[in-house]
């Protein structure tokens, strides 16, 4: 199992996380997000079952540039419920359907998901999240841009929304913040606790 640790700002000490895998709950999400639902999916994918169900065209969030405006203000972009949708784009494209469904012995809340994946990046576009009843509870949309200078085709910002009591949590929001850098030279020193502490102070 992966291995991981957070920087706490208030103490300005590193902990080791006891878990981080799976269905355990993100940090600093209000218990919204589970850790496997990071970039749509995150982590092993050996408790499901896959399967590859059909290729259909349907709208789905594509050349998401305007919701990722330099200096927006993110008050501007989240409202009480979703996301601004004057700020997002939908574009009809084929996409792969697949679906994944929890092993027998295991539990998540999501027993099943239905991903749907470009044809053109291979990016995961949107997520439908059910319950061990079948119920759909739960949808997930990344919204992506191409990053001409790398080059890549990625998300900007990514919702995870929860149908039945209406709240949502919102992933990668970075109008008012640094651009990466995507020419930076890293080393395997630059991923340790250490590290971690380092960046923090």
């Amino acid at each position: 199992m992966r291995k991981a640790w957070r920087y706490s700002p208030s103490d300005r000490r590193v902990r080791r996380l006891p878990s981080l895998a799976y269905d355990s709950l993100q940090p600093d999400t209000s218990g919204l997000a589970t850790a496997d639902v990071v970039d749509s999916f995150n982590g092993a994918p050996d408790r499901y079952e896959w399967a590859l169900v059909a290729k259909r065209e349907m709208l789905v969030p594509y050349n998401s540039y305007a919701v990722h405006q330099k200096g927006i203000p993110y008050e501007d972009i989240v409202g009480p419920r979703t996301l601004n949708p004057e700020l997002l784009r939908y574009e009809l494209h084929r996409v792969w359907v697949v679906d994944a469904t929890l092993r027998k012995g295991f539990r998540h809340p999501y027993a099943k998901r239905r991903f749907y994946i470009d044809e053109d990046s291979w990016s995961i576009l949107a997520v439908d999240l059910f319950d061990e009843t079948g119920e759909l509870i739960g949808l997930q949309e990344s919204h992506p841009i191409s990053y001409y200078e790398v080059p890549m085709f990625n998300s900007t910002v990514e919702t995870l929304y929860h149908l039945k009591d209406g709240n949502y949590f919102v992933d990668g929001l970075d109008n008012n913040e640094p651009m990466y850098d995507f020419d930076v030279r890293l080393s395997p020193r630059d991923f340790s606790p250490a590290a971690l502490r380092r960046g923090g102070n």
